[in-house]
């Protein structure tokens, strides 16, 4: 929960970071779209929309099957950077489920579980605990890494 991790790391949410900040931002996002050649909407239409229940949902995924978990969030970011559709409508987490193989109303049930509630919980406090500050973020043997930029490394450091 990035809302959680930003006021103890000094980030900002993107509305309230400086203008020349978010100019920027676009002009990256245009170059790993071109970089990566993916679609991508760098301003996305429900960019504001929480993220929490994706979350959840995601988190009721990785408990049910790590693999198709990793299909459904890979939906789900489709869903929000290149097809304009809202993570926070259970409609959309459910047809990115289902596209991953996943029981739609299987994950709805179990993302309103406590216990599922308590391990988002639990990985933000780890997040603040590594002094994570942003996303992505990546921790490989006490070493930390932040930004897709920074896969290189990480893939060299799991590599020794």
């Amino acid at each position: 929960d990035l809302g959680r991790v930003f006021p103890v790391s000094g980030g900002l949410p993107l509305k309230q970071r400086a203008p020349q900040r978010q100019a920027y931002r676009l002009v990256e996002l245009a170059r790993w779209q071109a970089e990566l050649g993916i679609p991508l909407n760098p301003q996305p239409k429900f960019a504001a929309s929480g993220p929490d229940l994706a979350a959840r949902w995601t988190f009721a995924a990785i408990e049910r099957d790590p693999r198709r978990a990793l299909a459904f969030t890979s939906a789900v970011m489709r869903a929000r950077w290149a097809e304009e559709r809202d993570i926070a409508d259970p409609a959309t987490l459910g047809a990115c489920a289902e596209g991953a193989g996943l029981p739609a109303d299987a994950l709805a049930d179990r993302a309103r579980a406590p216990e599922i509630a308590a391990c988002y919980d639990a990985a933000t406090q780890e997040a603040i605990d590594c002094q994570a500050f942003g996303t992505p973020w990546y921790v490989v043997d006490g070493e930390p890494f932040w930004g897709q930029d920074r896969l290189d490394f990480v893939a060299r450091k799991l590599a020794q």
